[in-house]
């Protein structure tokens, strides 16, 4: 359940990085709060990555500040902030290099000191989530992209993070691998409370997923609010290089038919609404 109680903030943020002019990204100012599940939608390059690197610190801020539980993120707080952001890269390669899935995953809580005992429960707990229980003495290297990607997840969720950064996590998978990942980060919010912040351009996913959508472009963060006040706005998401969710287009084509509809979003708003379209045409009939 989200609060009004922010976790993160992000205060006229900008990056430049050196090889580059242009700022990656240009003045930013965000919060997201405590058990929020937030969308950060941008077409490919818009500054979604380096943004995303800014969270726990891999990244400094040209200027401006992050902001993590109400500490800036400093050489003294950096570590504080590592514990309670975990990011899920987007390409797993990058994030999973152990021998086995088992080392995979013990390997933050080990470094967090923990006990034997400990490190093992969440190992466990951890695996069980993302669905890989048995997968311990496999080796990442022989498993599938979207397995991997579930491995990544699970070293982060085995740190215990109260907010959990994903970037591109359907990425190069199918659309069943896809549902499994989404599914999981939802469990993972409403389950353990964790407030999760993912990147796409994959507008489909998001309607059923986010309570807020942020949108950013060329570096600049243009709005943010709700699935629907967002795809509300044509010129803005045309403006992001993005389109509408497949089922709006249906109810566009259905609009451009002569049926009296409303435009939706999400798969259980537009089953009402076709109830609702399919109803009051019967009236229409039986009356007439």
């Amino acid at each position: 359940m989200a609060t009004e109680n922010p976790i993160i903030e992000l205060r006229n943020l900008s990056y430049k990085y050196s090889s580059s002019d242009t700022k990656a990204l240009d003045r930013i100012d965000l919060s997201i709060n405590v058990g929020e599940k937030i969308a950060i939608l941008g077409a490919n390059g818009a500054g979604k990555s380096t943004l995303f690197k800014h969270l726990n610190g891999i990244l400094s801020p040209s200027s401006g500040e992050v902001i993590i539980n109400g500490e800036v993120i400093s050489k003294k707080t950096i570590r504080r902030a590592r514990q309670t952001v975990g990011i899920v890269f987007q390409n797993p390669d990058d994030q999973v290099f152990s021998p086995t899935v088992e080392e995979d995953v013990a390997f933050g809580p080990m470094n967090m000191g923990l006990s034997e005992e400990e490190v093992e429960e969440r190992i466990r707990t951890s695996l069980e989530l993302v669905n890989l229980k048995g997968f311990e003495n496999r080796a990442p290297h022989h498993l599938s992209g979207g397995q991997k990607k579930l491995v990544a997840i699970a070293g982060v969720l085995a740190m215990r993070p109260e907010v959990v950064v994903l970037d591109e996590p359907t990425a190069g998978l199918d659309p069943l691998n896809a549902g499994q990942v989404m599914d999981i980060i939802d469990r993972m919010n409403r389950q353990l409370n964790m407030t999760v912040v993912l990147s796409t351009h994959d507008v489909d996913i998001i309607p059923s997923f986010a309570d807020r959508i942020c949108i950013i472009d060329h570096g600049k963060l243009l709005a943010t609010g709700t699935p629907k006040e967002i795809f509300r706005d044509h010129e803005l998401i045309q403006k992001a290089h993005l389109r509408m969710p497949r089922i709006a287009e249906v109810f566009e084509l259905l609009q451009e038919g002569g049926i009296d509809t409303q435009i939706q979003i999400a798969p259980t708003d537009a089953r009402d609404e076709i109830i609702r379209v399919i109803e009051q045409n019967r009236n229409k009939v039986t009356t007439e």
